[in-house]
């Protein structure tokens, strides 16, 4: 019997990639891929060390594992590569982070279909 929990987050995962998601452009130098992703966020609380709690939103970016292709390579996020996203007649282009160390994405759930991708805001202009 096929594993069922396997088939249901397969199933969940096309019906997010159908419903839920936007074109956006993923770089990495002269590379580059037109993928499907859904926005999310995550939410961090740190101490600085001297008692003060820095709180830090970031923009993340669910990225079907198999999607992401660069050079006819399939390929994992590295710190630097950008996202750009076409938002209301503004191009808006995201830097991927490391979050706690040089973790810059995570797998989203436990088949490893889906990235979830760290970023920060870093240019906006004209579309």
């Amino acid at each position: 019997m096929a594993d069922l929990l396997d088939k249901g987050s397969a199933w969940l995962e096309g019906q997010r990639k159908k419903h839920a998601t936007r074109e956006v452009t993923y770089r990495r130098g002269v590379e580059s891929v037109v993928v499907k992703a859904t926005i999310g966020r995550t939410l961090l609380e740190q101490d600085d060390g001297a008692g003060v709690i820095v709180r830090l939103q970031v923009r993340d970016y669910l990225i079907d594992t198999a999607d992401l292709v660069l050079a006819s390579e399939p390929t994992l996020p590295a710190k630097g590569d950008r996202i750009e996203e076409i938002d209301a007649g503004q191009k808006h282009t995201y830097e991927v982070l490391p979050l706690g160390g040089e973790q810059h994405w995570r797998y989203s759930d436990p088949y490893r279909r889906t990235l979830r991708i760290h970023t920060k805001l870093i240019a906006t202009e004209a579309a």
